[in-house]
């Protein structure tokens, strides 16, 4: 018979050992297997990411090189196309006014350039996935728990598997932000095409629309309001894991910003976390202000 601890067979007296033996050979087993199925298709890898990194250091480039007053104008003629507001207007031209003045303007294009890239990417990879997820309750099933994951997972964990795979660069930064701002835009497409009035799809079926004649004429007209809600959050978590990419390379404020914490620089730390902070909220004004006009636009269709 097997000897007792305290009355307890020897097997269940040694168990958190023989556990955490087991789980290092299993965590072993896994990284090592994982480090290898990356070597074997790092060719593929890079290929895949090229187009990436060649479109962000083209914008960079572009914002980096262009004369200021250029770039001024025509991020003021954006902030305008989306707000429509003098008084949003006025204060993007102050805060950048403000940043190059301090000489944070180089350093806020190439932030400006990193969040661009990676609003539109996770743009363009939410808004169809959203869409899917609206139409099938299987696929919601699937997705929702798994965009819980990615919304509690702390943000340093997304770095972990983006470095193994892809390396230190901008475009594992890149990756890294997309992947943590992706989920409001996929959720809010999804609750946004859920919300249509369920008379108007009726309607729509009525006059003998097709599936895909109710996605682009009806269901997603009426739900850019809030389509456009998830644009204004993906942007905001964007900008909020641009400080934390720097740890792998990605370049602008977030660099500045942790130099600033290893060394206490109290100063530089404040000053290019006010331009992080000025181009969230010229951002979230524009971006809102855009979704309101949408929703008046919406309201006075219906009337």
């Amino acid at each position: 018979m097997a000897s007792s601890c305290w009355g307890l067979p020897e097997l269940i007296c040694r168990f958190p050992e023989v556990d955490a033996t087991a789980m290092r050979h299993a965590r072993r087993a896994i990284d090592t297997g994982f480090r290898d199925l990356v070597r074997e298709f790092s060719d593929v890898i890079d290929a895949a990411t090229a187009p990436l990194q060649v479109f962000l250091n083209m914008l960079e480039n572009t914002f980096v090189n262009t004369p200021w007053i250029i770039v001024f104008a025509v991020l003021l003629g954006v902030v305008w196309a989306g707000a429509r507001s003098v008084r949003v207007v006025a204060g993007a031209a102050l805060a950048l006014l403000v940043i190059g003045w301090v000489g944070l303007w180089e350093d806020t294009m190439i932030t400006l350039a990193m969040v661009t890239v990676s609003t539109l990417l996770a743009v363009a990879l939410g808004l169809p996935v959203g869409i899917f997820t609206a139409r099938s309750d299987r696929v919601q099933a699937v997705v929702n728990p798994t965009l819980d994951v990615m919304q509690t997972l702390p943000s340093f964990v997304y770095l972990i598997p983006v470095v193994v795979i892809f390396g230190i660069g901008k475009v594992p930064g890149l990756i890294a932000v997309v992947i943590y701002a992706i989920p409001p835009m996929i959720r809010l497409t999804n609750l946004g095409i859920r919300l249509v009035d369920r008379e108007v799809i009726e309607a729509a079926d009525a006059f003998g629309s097709s599936d895909r004649q109710k996605l682009w004429g009806v269901q997603l007209p009426l739900a850019l309001p809030t389509i456009m809600a998830g644009v204004n959050q993906t942007i905001m978590m964007a900008l909020a894991m641009v400080v934390i990419a720097s740890m792998v390379g990605v370049g602008g404020l977030g660099k500045n910003v942790l130099q600033a914490i290893n060394n206490q620089f109290f100063t530089v730390g404040f000053l290019n976390g006010f331009a992080l902070v000025a181009i969230a909220i010229i951002f979230d004004r524009t971006s809102q202000a855009f979704g309101k006009r949408l929703q008046k636009h919406r309201e006075a269709g219906h009337e």
